[in-house]
């Protein structure tokens, strides 16, 4: 009742499980959200095991756990990022190739990279397609209700994989997070 604690100590790391973006003078901060169940996982091994390393830990946190879902590609930039606290890894839209009854292909997206704007991002493709740099028919936002549903028919003539392959290059279905 008469000292003020030092330490207030958490159940769970919060910083890593809830993220953080931020920018002071001369600083800046960019802390991916982490998946709970992981970071219990990883707060129990420190506990039992005092002397853990980095290579310990990881066999429990797998890497960011982004709201918006999407593939995330990490390996050793995602382990340099937990070392040194700079880093990247790369997040890839969920996208699969569908057949229609007519014989035609469609490419499905469901998920798409933390941060990328939606609208944003349909209106991107839509540019491609009017400048002829994608070979598309149609184009669709069908997302409703929270759930992501982009649908993007690719030509007769076209490839829908070499299609997607040129959307992830030239959009943001595939972006970077930079760990700071």
């Amino acid at each position: 009742s008469e000292q003020e604690p030092m330490v207030l100590p958490a159940k769970v790391p919060n910083l890593l499980l809830n993220g953080q973006v931020g920018i002071a003078v001369g600083m800046a901060t960019n802390i991916p959200p982490h998946n709970l169940g992981e970071l219990i996982d990883a707060s129990i091994e420190l506990i039992d095991n005092s002397e853990a390393t980095l290579d310990d830990l990881l066999k429990h946190v797998k890497g960011p756990d982004f709201p918006t879902g999407a593939i995330v590609y990490g390996g050793a930039p995602m382990k340099q990022a937990y070392l040194t606290g700079r880093g990247r890894v790369m997040m890839r839209a969920v996208a699969t190739v569908e057949e229609t009854k007519k014989g035609r292909h469609q490419i499905i997206v469901t998920e798409i990279p933390y941060g990328v704007n939606k609208a944003s991002l349909v209106e991107k493709i839509a540019e491609l397609y009017k400048e002829k740099k994608i070979s598309i028919s149609d184009l669709r936002d069908e997302s409703a209700r929270g759930k992501v549903r982009i649908v993007i028919e690719v030509k007769k003539d076209g490839y829908p994989k070499k299609v997607l392959n040129q959307l992830y290059k030239l959009t943001a279905l595939q972006s970077s997070f930079n760990y700071n």
